[in-house]
């Protein structure tokens, strides 16, 4: 019988930590306790080492590192010069609006294509996998990766009107809340939605055995 498998769910939840905290908890805890103790300019610089020590352990553990970090580590330290250099704050926050923008550029693009965005992050970033290549899930991650290309145009949209109405301390505050509740509800959908299809599909769910 056709079926989809799971990481068990220990090394899900492992997994699942580890993209959250190296993609957004750590590079923003350090920005907050850089400001905290030193001032924006701490925060910032703090913000970017902790991205670059989390592509150097990523390399050492993994032997490679994502592009998208890669990409991110680049443009979130020529922001943080570019501040440091002119003072002028919005360009740092700009990062978070122009990433979001991006993903859900990505997200769009590969909707229809023959492997959707969001199949590939399934696969990498909670170890899904399909016993044969379904049709039924295939349209799954087509919707799924419009529906994700909604989530990050929408929180792109609020980061910018946090961005251009609130002090630095608030706007972190908030733009975490806001990002972090639209994900959720935007992971809550995907897996109501899967689930449905799977129901509809005659398809069950399985634990990996390693």
């Amino acid at each position: 019988m056709a079926h989809l498998e799971l990481p068990r769910p220990l090394r899900l939840l492992r997994t699942l930590s580890w993209s959250l905290g190296e993609s957004a908890g750590l590079p923003l805890a350090a920005l907050i306790v850089g400001a905290w103790l030193g001032g924006r300019n701490a925060g910032l610089l703090a913000s970017v080492g902790a991205t670059w020590a989390i592509m150097a352990v990523r390399k050492i553990a993994t032997g490679s590192v994502p592009g998208l970090l890669t990409i991110s580590a680049i443009v979130l330290t020529l922001q943080t010069v570019v501040v440091i250099a002119t003072g002028i704050l919005w360009i740092f926050l700009l990062h978070f609006v122009i990433a979001n923008v991006a993903l859900a550029v990505l997200f769009a693009r590969g909707a229809r294509g023959p492997e959707p965005l969001l199949a590939r992050l399934a696969a990498e970033v909670v170890g899904l996998r399909q016993s044969v290549r379904h049709p039924g899930v295939h349209r799954f991650f087509q919707g799924g990766s419009w529906l994700w290309a909604g989530v990050f145009a929408l929180t792109a949209v609020c980061l910018t009107v946090l961005m251009v109405s609130e002090p630095l301390p608030l706007f972190l505050v908030h733009a975490t809340v806001a990002t972090l509740g639209l994900i959720v509800a935007g992971i809550g959908v995907s897996v109501v939605w899967l689930g449905s299809v799977m129901r509809r599909q005659g398809l069950t769910l399985r634990f990996a055995s390693g």
